[in-house]
């Protein structure tokens, strides 16, 4: 048995059959995921064109406001008094968590506070303040697609992270793990296999040889009767000899006939 393999046993194939059926659940739902952020991340993709192309424009316009401003004021470099009036930010950006196949995405938000705009609605009303506050609303604008983009952007890296992780977890489980489970598997069923033939093979065997000695006792115990039986028919049919009384030698015949004599004289 290779050093890498598991003991050959029911048990151990259970096991590795439960460890397949798992990990191909987890397959199955990891290409769920990666199908459902690849589809994602195409919508962000079609969005983040799309919102580009709107900041530019934003951006462009504001830009263009700006020159306008400038030239309201006589060219007066308004940027010093904005900065003088501007105490507390009127637009703030809070993070929000949004969830893409158990994925957990950053998304921004923009927070406008009308009411700290009251400094700026005043700057330059005598000259050119209708301007400037058309600037001010240009740029409000671009800011909010700005802080969509970079929601954008940062879903779209995020998902694109997540993206490659999954898909290399799905091609570990697809290309790696499961074809060595199935290796296993299949090496622990034919060394099962292997066993069955052998264990049979050795029965056919052991019966062979049982069944051999069983013949050999029959032919023998066979064999004996027959030569029983051959010996015993020709006993039966030889002529019997009567049997005679055995004589007795003369000597001894001599010695009881001189006794006898004695006796009678």
């Amino acid at each position: 048995m290779p050093e890498s393999m598991p003991a050959a046993n029911r048990s151990t194939l259970q096991t590795f059959k439960a460890k397949k059926a798992g990990a191909s659940k987890g397959h199955k739902l990891l290409k769920q995921k990666r199908d459902a952020l690849k589809g994602r991340f195409q919508l962000l993709l079609k969005d983040i064109v799309e919102t580009k192309l709107v900041v530019g424009e934003a951006l462009k316009d504001g830009s263009f406001a700006m020159a306008k401003a400038q030239w309201a004021t006589a060219g007066d470099d308004i940027a010093a008094t904005v900065i003088e009036r501007a105490k507390k930010p009127s637009i703030t950006m809070k993070l929000y968590p949004d969830n893409v196949a158990g994925v957990s995405i950053p998304v921004f938000k923009l927070n406008h506070d009308v009411a700290l705009d009251a400094p700026a609605q005043t700057l330059s009303i005598a000259n050119g303040g209708a301007v400037i506050a058309a600037c001010r609303e240009t740029y409000q604008k671009a800011v909010l697609g700005l802080c969509r983009l970079a929601s954008l952007q940062t879903a779209f890296f995020t998902l694109d992270e997540e993206i490659k992780m999954t898909s290399r977890r799905v091609n570990a489980l697809e290309y790696v793990l499961i074809p060595q489970i199935e290796s296993v598997c299949h090496y622990i069923t034919q060394e099962m296999d292997e066993q069955s033939r052998e264990e049979f093979f050795r029965v056919k065997k052991v019966v062979a040889k049982k069944k051999a000695k069983l013949e050999n006792e029959r032919v023998q115990l066979l064999k004996d009767a027959a030569e029983a039986a051959a010996a015993t028919p020709g006993a039966s049919l030889a002529p019997v000899a009567p049997k005679e009384a055995a004589l007795p030698a003369p000597s001894i015949l001599e010695a009881e006939a001189k006794t006898d004599s004695d006796i009678m004289f």
